[in-house]
């Protein structure tokens, strides 16, 4: 972990270069732009950086809302039951709904249509986290080898295909495999993105493009209700149900999507192909002058492996990431409510519309009031990451949201008021969106190495998914409207995961800074030459 200023940000940005042994040195040192003056320089920049912006990010945004959308999908609740449809159209098994205390339509039909007992619904809910967890880790070393233009899509047209198939399953046994392969697919797009975006931007650019990436979950969370109760009203057509006709609808348009991705979804900046030559040897050198070496084409290695599994800095962020999005994840308002895990991240999802419902508003106003919560952490995601580059710093940008977390968590606590509850869930949600993309930001900017920062990823993400398998089943039906229970374990996520692991990462990070400052690690690069001192990534 270098040392980037470290009298003055205790998280300073440990990057430094790897081996760019393939990528040829004059594509790095000669300098495009020789000659001309600072201010034309930094002209130039401005417009490079522009322009990566439109061509990597609005794209990379409607990937990650596909998915999230597909994710919500799983539980999405249908519209209450309708009337049979008019012949020719055979009459379909009515979807049967229940009215929970929350005023949310249990979803049933799916369970009672393929046979299935509460534990096995709650088992194919639960397989696709565990797939989408173990595979994170590989899945960023298959993107760096196989290549995003080629991986990206392919992972996507393969998630579509398994939504599409969960429509035409017939029994437990055929969506359980289904959801298997769900997970396996949709894996490799939020680590790998995010290792990817790390790969073309300097380490004060990365916030802002990670939380504007991220801020798509938030928009999906705002309408993603109001598109699958419009797509169960297809129910009976084809004498197909409404929950298999969201599956396959919106199975269907991934796939479409997945397809038109290998005409948008670009390379590294070595082999981008929409790079002009002046403008690959500006990308290369800029990353280049930002320490990292992550344009290179380092061969993969298990040494790069090892080295993620033995740095400190990987637990640390698997428990900051396991405190904003390991947390318990309550099953969301469209899901039986034995059911999902994930993140806090979703926490909200289960109680925000029972306590709309408690102010006594109507089923369409209730609707629209859900979406505001989801607005104002999407503003705040952005806000945080473009003030954390601008500040070159982290650890405070993850500790004043996750204090507007915690203080959001024990209202809806201690509140016995509807209008309160409401209140305290803009808080609930402003604590946790904004910490999810800073902490996978600070944390690939201070791991160095192609192939290690990809590992570093996967497995601090895959650790945060996997813990929610293990508290699954924490906001429950009889614990409504109130949810102490639920409330209480994400309230004690987020302060001791959240809360304690920015603390104790950024209290090593500015130790470690100090060791190097005295020279202490020197030892680390004694006797190495040039090469071999890039090849020890963030240990140099």
């Amino acid at each position: 972990m270098a040392a980037n200023d470290p009298a003055t940000d205790p998280d300073a940005s440990a990057k430094a270069s790897a081996d760019l042994q393939d990528v040829q040195v004059q594509d790095i040192d000669d300098d495009p732009d020789a000659g001309l003056s600072e201010a034309e320089r930094e002209r130039i920049d401005r417009e490079l950086v522009r322009r990566l912006d439109w061509k990597l990010i609005p794209w990379l945004c409607l990937l990650y809302l596909a998915s999230f959308l597909d994710r919500g999908d799983q539980y999405r609740k249908p519209l209450p039951p309708r009337p049979a449809p008019p012949a020719p159209l055979p009459a379909p098994r009515p979807l049967r709904a229940q009215l929970t205390p929350q005023g949310n339509a249990k979803i049933e039909g799916l369970a009672t249509d393929l046979h299935m007992t509460p534990g096995q619904y709650s088992a194919c809910l639960t397989i696709f986290f565990i797939s989408y967890s173990l595979f994170e880790p590989l899945s960023n070393i298959l993107l760096k080898r196989l290549r995003p233009s080629l991986y990206i899509p392919s992972i996507m047209v393969a998630w579509g295909l398994c939504m599409t198939f969960m429509g035409f399953a017939r029994s437990f046994s055929g969506l359980m495999a289904a959801r298997w392969f769900l997970g396996l697919a949709e894996a490799g797009l939020f680590p790998g993105v995010n290792y990817y975006l790390s790969c073309w931007y300097r380490r004060r650019e990365f916030g802002l493009r990670a939380a504007v990436f991220f801020s798509a979950a938030a928009v999906s969370g705002s309408f993603g209700g109001l598109l699958a109760a419009a797509i169960s009203k297809m129910d009976g057509l084809g004498g197909r149900p409404g929950w298999a006709w969201i599956f396959i609808l919106e199975g269907v348009a991934t796939v479409l999507v997945g397809v038109a991705s290998f005409w948008m979804v670009h390379d590294f900046p070595a082999d981008a192909a929409f790079l002009a030559p002046a403008d690959r040897a500006r990308v290369l050198r800029r990353l280049r002058v930002d320490q990292q070496a992550s344009a290179g084409r380092e061969e993969f290695d298990m040494q790069y492996f090892w080295a993620a599994m033995r740095d400190w800095k990987t637990y640390t962020g698997c428990l900051m990431y396991m405190g904003v999005d390991g947390a318990p994840h309550p099953p969301s308002p469209r899901a039986p409510a034995l059911l999902t895990p994930a993140g806090a991240l979703y926490a909200f999802s289960l109680f925000l519309p029972s306590i709309i419902k408690e102010l006594g508003f109507s089923a369409t106003a209730a609707q629209l009031l859900s979406v505001p919560p989801y607005v104002a952490a999407c503003a705040l995601t952005i806000v945080v990451g473009w003030a954390a580059d601008r500040a070159n710093a982290r650890a405070v940008f993850n500790l004043a949201p996750a204090v507007l977390g915690v203080v959001g968590f024990a209202l809806l606590l201690a509140s016995r008021s509807a209008p309160l509850s409401y209140a305290a869930t803009f808080l609930a949600a402003l604590g946790i969106y904004p910490c999810i993309a800073n902490t996978v930001t600070w944390i690939s900017n201070n791991t160095e190495g192609v192939y290690k920062r990809g590992v570093v990823l996967g497995v601090v993400i895959g650790w945060g998914n996997l813990n929610g398998v293990m508290s699954s089943n924490i906001y429950r039906t009889r614990d409504a409207p109130h949810y102490r229970l639920g409330h209480g374990v994400v309230l004690a996520y987020l302060a001791l995961g959240l809360l304690g692991g920015t603390v104790l990462h950024a209290a090593l990070l500015r130790r470690e800074n100090a060791l190097r400052r005295a020279g202490r690690r020197d030892v680390w690069t004694a006797g190495l030459g040039v090469g071999e001192v890039e090849a020890r990534g963030d240990e140099r």
